[in-house]
């Protein structure tokens, strides 16, 4: 349930998308006869993760037991889901999509939402605590198999608010937790141009408006880590169709 904290944080997140920079070194354009690259990402040799924590504080406000933590979800037709499939390195191309430049976490219920969240590089990351109870928000920038802290700030009051610029150097995404709760986690994709697609119910992704040339391709996952897919070329009003697997 929504309440009067979550949509102050929203507002102020809103607010902040009228002067929030793109991703440095990434030139909006105009572009015509752009091309889409469309497909699917399978699991391939990913196999379905979850983890069960339990619930060892809070029990009025988290609830009681224990909570199961989806790490890796594959759905039944076999579909990767919650990957990200993008471009690498694009130098100009079209607008940054305003609504996904900033991005509001909220912690309710010892939860975070959206479980997988996306913003652009140089957005601002904002969190909003709605619950009764001291959650932070400690964001670990992913580097292969190393990670590098990027925000760890308490939030010791229901209705408490931080905001950070976010700007990763090396890695595409983050992991998101709670120091005082282990079983609260959330990844965030961070995207340094807009060419990306987020896999949607039935495995698929489709990137449009791509200027004709030849770009670098990869997956990203908050949990399995990344793929270097290949290159593909882009003809004016071309369309390249993959089928992808981890």
């Amino acid at each position: 349930m929504t309440n009067i904290f979550t949509k102050s944080a929203i507002a102020l997140a809103m607010l902040g998308m009228a002067t929030a920079a793109t991703a440095k070194g990434y030139n909006e354009v105009e572009v015509t006869d752009g091309g889409t690259f469309i497909g699917t990402v399978t699991a391939g040799a990913a196999e379905a993760d979850t983890r069960t924590y339990t619930i060892s504080k809070d029990p009025e406000i988290c609830g009681e037991g224990s909570r199961e933590v989806p790490f890796v979800e594959i759905n039944d037709a076999g579909m990767l889901m919650n990957a990200v499939v993008f471009l690498v390195d694009v130098e100009e191309g079209k607008a940054f999509d305003p609504d996904a430049i900033n991005l509001t976490l909220t912690q309710e219920a010892c939860e975070f939402s959206p479980a997988l969240g996306v913003m652009a590089n140089r957005g601002e990351l904002t969190a909003v605590n709605s619950d009764m109870t001291l959650h932070n928000i400690h964001t670990y920038e992913l580097i292969g198999s190393a990670r590098r802290t990027v925000m760890n700030v308490s939030q010791p009051n229901q209705g408490d608010i931080v905001a950070k610029t976010v700007k990763l150097r090396r890695g595409n995404g983050m992991k998101v937790e709670c120091d005082a709760h282990d079983f609260m986690h959330s990844f965030v994709y961070v995207a340094k141009n807009p060419y990306y697609s987020v896999v949607n119910a039935d495995g698929g992704f489709s990137i449009d408006a791509i200027p004709a040339g030849t770009y670098e391709v990869m997956m990203w996952h908050g949990f399995l880590g990344e793929v270097e897919v290949g290159e593909i070329t882009i003809e004016a009003n071309g369309e390249v169709s993959m089928d992808l697997s981890y």
